[in-house]
């Protein structure tokens, strides 16, 4: 008796999970169409590589491409050799210890200040009040700004992993602080910072509310001509595209600048993490 209940709580388990199964393959089938299907029919390399036509309803992203990388480029340029020099300064020379903590705290909590935020304080201090109205130059200094925390965090812990055997001996040796600092403490960090110079370069490339008041434009087919004139952005591009009442036809040009975007952001970071495992190799201690 007990053997057949138990045959028939597997039989019902079994249906129970087929019924399961079936219901999740049709609606990730469901979602492969919706969410897979239309990016990949509008990509192909005459999209990446084209211009927008007809207010938006045609063409391609290059423009939009090509202002992300400006604006991402030029924000690193900026906040990476200041995230640095800031790091050194807080791990090798801040004093006294309570004020170093003060700036620590500081820093960690604009790391943690929403993007919508830069982009009101872009808008307010580099738009309106140093007048460099809505450019490459706005956005790029907006950006640096919203990514120098996680550089300055990233850089002062990869310094923190550097053995303090290695200072002592370099200092024995008859170095000053400064070189110390810079042929030995620098080249031996130098890995754990590149990993903070990727996440702030996924971080910028990505973001769209720092640039939505700073830098962007929704309709611009040509490209730059300097750093002060306005440009397309794929983030905020994509956001517009989704958000603005737009015409069904520019939904696949959003799926498809979004397919461009992730893989833009993939390939920065995977040659950052190979360039990072090749001077981990060379420089091993």
């Amino acid at each position: 008796m007990s053997g057949g209940v138990e045959i028939t709580k597997i039989k019902t388990n079994l249906v129970f999970t087929g019924g399961f199964l079936e219901n999740i393959s049709i609606k990730n089938g469901i979602i492969r169409k919706m969410k897979l299907v239309k990016p990949l029919r509008r990509f192909s390399l005459h999209f990446i590589f084209a211009s927008p036509e007809a207010g938006m309803t045609a063409g391609g992203i290059f423009p939009a491409l090509i202002g992300t990388f400006y604006l991402t480029i030029m924000a690193m340029l900026l906040a990476f050799p200041i995230g640095v020099l800031a790091a050194i300064y807080l791990n090798e020379y801040a004093w006294p210890p309570r004020a170093v903590q003060i700036i620590r705290t500081a820093i960690n909590t604009l790391a943690g200040v929403p993007s919508i935020v830069y982009g009101l304080f872009g808008m307010a201090v580099f738009v309106n009040f140093l007048a460099f109205q809505v450019s490459i130059l706005s956005g790029a200094l907006t950006l640096a700004v919203l990514v120098l925390p996680i550089i300055i965090n990233a850089s002062e812990e990869a310094l923190k992993t550097v053995p303090r055997e290695m200072r002592e001996a370099s200092l024995g040796l008859g170095a000053t602080k400064r070189q110390m600092i810079m042929t030995v403490v620098l080249p031996a960090a130098l890995p754990n910072i590149l990993t903070g110079a990727i996440i702030a370069v996924g971080r910028a490339a990505g973001e769209t509310a720092p640039i939505l008041f700073t830098a962007a434009a929704f309709y611009f087919p040509g490209l730059p001509e300097s750093i002060f004139s306005p440009c397309m952005a794929l983030p905020y591009q994509i956001y517009a595209l989704m958000t603005e009442g737009t015409a069904r036809v520019q939904t696949s040009i959003a799926y498809g600048a979004s397919i461009v975007l992730l893989l833009l952001v993939l390939a920065i970071n995977s040659s950052a993490i190979i360039l990072r495992g090749i001077i981990r190799k060379k420089r091993q201690w």
